[in-house]
């Protein structure tokens, strides 16, 4: 097949195969990625037929991975990682320590060095965020409290894995292995950590900061432009640029870079609207990486190394389990809890495939330790849910022992309530500002006949128009004789209007200058903030914009243009 056609065929294949089998899964009671990881295999250079790409694959597996970290950042704000720090940080750095030792002991059995055995151990501690969220959205968990901790613990874990990306090449040669040409360093751990950390902690502190403010204002203006595509180009454009320049720019991970672009953006106007429109690209991209960890694996290994596939798998999916059900009850949080989080770490997914390759470029993990590796993700992807069923029955288990019911009913019972509670919280002040928000447009709106027609799709696009503003008391919000664009509307405060020596007061619910968006012209009015105000305000070239989107809507609009320029002819205007 031709060159310039491989990425068509890779995709259209690949895809065909991962419907076909995925359709098969689901009719046999497995889940779909359980069909997609064998079309990967099927595509795989390991067995007979085409071959896809496995190169192309992986970099379109890894733009599903951000837009999936970007999805998941939308609905998990800064408030909700804060909330769960208490469990995700102790709990995700101790169960990577001991599972590390777990991995190291394994490989020095099998008589590997040292070096090998902590890349593996590394490798197999820590789990694939993108499995743990098609889980939990298969079980509508993924808002639950229990769903956000084991969120936060794999965010904490991929954070650890950045700086183990990092300190792996300067631990090279002091654990056996050899740094390729031209990939030294400076030779100083302690530099190299010192730099790493502050790349990480200068990249959190811009996102945090600069992002809240600069992203929102991006995509403000072009929800104001109109066009839907252009909307869902800037939001891949936000999801990905700042992922892609988080791995640039910080030695970040792009999966980490795109769960802060998200953050940032769920605290804005904008956050829904995102979500939607770019979750169908998030689910065909995550049936890629699913669809790539097939083509990676090679099916002979099994038959080659069974035991040590069997070893591999049995830490993965038990001894990284039982690990993380031990320190979360040691943190005295409920065995529901323990046994979400335990059921979520029985896999291991894109970060040990980096780290496996790394490894093997330095010279310390065996080409066989990342076959075995490869194998440990396929098999322990396709058994996850067998972790989550084997989770409810130990829960309906201790629900029939009285003895056990009792105590699992009062045990972490008020660290979790709290918890719940801090979560509420946060779920509860970000909806209550953007419904505030809507409903306050939304009663504007509905007091001007001009919009009385509009049906809720068309109110959807024009909620986007509206941008808030400030006014001290004392200050010019309308000159007389200046160019009549922009319509007011008064949330809080007072407003003066002076129309030659007539002067009247407008308060909270009443609007001003909607001439402007009809017809334009001149200010016939002066209008003065006397106390401090809170507005909304419509351009008029927004305005236009959005009804010429819809022809109908324009010739009701010009229609009463005109019949409101007729009444008011030769009548002092003091709404203008």
């Amino acid at each position: 097949m031709p060159h310039e056609t491989s990425l068509i065929a890779t995709v259209t294949i690949g895809l065909v195969l991962a419907f076909l089998f995925g359709f098969a899964a689901v009719r046999l009671r497995l889940p779909p990625l359980v069909g997609y990881l064998v079309a990967g295999i099927v595509v795989g250079p390991h067995s007979p037929g085409f071959v896809a790409d496995a190169g192309l694959a992986g970099q379109l597996a890894e733009i599903g991975v951000v837009l999936l970290m970007f999805g998941v950042g939308l609905h998990f704000s800064a408030a909700d990682l804060m909330a769960v720090r208490r469990i995700a940080i102790p709990g995700a750095v101790g169960q990577i320590v001991l599972a590390t030792l777990m991995g190291a002991g394994l490989a020095m059995a099998w008589g590997w060095s040292f070096g090998a055995g902590v890349v593996l151990g590394l490798a197999l501690s820590v789990a694939s965020t993108v499995v743990l969220l098609k889980a939990l959205e298969e079980r509508n968990a993924l808002d639950s409290a229990n769903g956000r901790v084991a969120v936060g613990w794999l965010i904490v874990e991929d954070l650890a894995m950045v700086l183990a990306l990092v300190l792996l090449p300067a631990l090279a040669e002091l654990l056996g292995g050899a740094v390729p040409d031209g990939q030294a360093g400076t030779g100083s751990l302690a530099f190299d950590l010192a730099v790493t950390l502050g790349k990480v902690v200068l990249f959190v502190v811009l996102v945090l900061t600069i992002g809240p403010k600069l992203v929102p204002w991006v995509l403000g203006q072009v929800a104001r432009a109109g066009s839907r595509e252009l909307f869902t180009l800037s939001v891949l454009a936000v999801a990905l640029g700042i992922a892609f320049g988080s791995a640039a720019l910080f030695g970040v991970s792009l999966a980490l870079g795109a769960f802060f672009a998200g953050v940032v953006l769920s605290e804005s106007e904008f956050s829904q609207k995102a979500a939607a429109e770019s979750l169908p690209l998030q689910d065909a991209f995550a049936v890629l990486f699913f669809l790539s960890v097939g083509i990676l694996f090679d099916p002979g290994v099994v038959i080659r190394q069974p035991l040590a596939v069997l070893a591999v798998v049995a830490l993965i999916m038990v001894g990284k389990s039982v690990i993380a059900l031990a320190i979360v009850l040691a943190l005295r949080y409920p065995l529901a809890t323990a046994l979400t989080v335990a059921a979520s770490l029985a896999q291991v997914g894109e970060f040990s495939f980096i780290l496996a390759g790394l490894g093997v470029a330095y010279g310390l993990l065996p080409t066989a330790g990342r076959d075995l590796i490869l194998a440990g993700a396929l098999l322990s992807i396709a058994l996850n849910p067998l972790a989550f069923a084997a989770a409810d029955g130990v829960q309906r288990l201790a629900g029939r022992r009285p003895r056990l019911r009792a105590w699992v009913g009062g045990f972490g019972t008020r660290r979790m309530t709290a918890l719940q509670r801090d979560l509420a919280r946060n779920r509860q002040r970000h909806e209550a500002r953007a419904a505030a928000r809507v409903k306050e447009i939304s009663a504007l709106i509905d007091q001007l006949p001009l919009f009385a027609t509009l049906g809720p799709a068309r109110r959807e696009d024009l909620l986007t128009l509206f941008k808030p503003r400030t006014a001290q008391p004392g200050e010019r919000l309308i000159r007389a004789g200046g160019r009549a664009e922009t319509m007011f509307f008064l949330s809080a405060g007072a407003v003066e209007v002076a129309v030659g020596d007539r002067t009247f007061r407008l308060g909270p619910g009443e609007f001003f200058g909607e001439m402007a968006l009809l017809r334009g012209g001149r200010r016939t009015a002066n209008v003065t903030a006397i106390d401090y105000c809170r507005l909304l305000i419509l351009d008029r070239a927004d305005f236009h914009r959005f009804i010429n989107r819809y022809p109908d809507l324009r010739a009701q609009i010009t229609a009463m243009a005109d019949s409101r320029a007729l009444i008011n002819r030769g009548i002092e205007e003091v709404t203008s």
